[in-house]
């Protein structure tokens, strides 16, 4: 008569199986995604290409090969809208064009969340 307590087709010696999650041996366990950044001094200097979107608009090849010096091309962003302020391509604020010593700047006007900007991300 065996007295092995493991369940039925278990092998009483086998280790538990690892769940997926990567272990550090100094904190534990990785955190679960959405627990907060533990180490984000380790993201803080890579480069990001912050840009600044007047607008956009879609043509035609056709109209695209036609253009010249001179050409006009018509934008769907109204004058008196704010700029878009994409960082890599993902919008995070929106604000207007301003001139700083001969050189263009952004003046914020409206910041995306901390928040809304991780769920854009995903």
């Amino acid at each position: 008569m065996s007295t092995n307590t493991a369940p039925a087709g278990a092998m009483p010696d086998t280790p538990p199986r690892d769940s997926g999650a990567m272990t550090d041996p100094a904190t534990g366990p990785a955190a679960e995604p959405d627990a907060g950044p533990r180490n984000i001094d380790l993201v803080l200097d890579i480069p990001v290409t912050l840009s600044m979107e007047l607008g956009r608009t879609r043509i035609s090849i056709r109209d695209l090969l036609q253009l010249k010096s001179g050409s006009v091309v018509e934008l769907q962003k109204m004058a008196d809208e704010p700029l878009d302020i994409l960082v890599n391509g993902t919008l995070v604020a929106r604000g207007e064009a301003i001139v700083i010593d001969d050189k263009f700047g952004i003046r914020l006007t409206d910041v995306v969340s901390p928040m809304e900007r991780v769920k854009r991300l995903r």
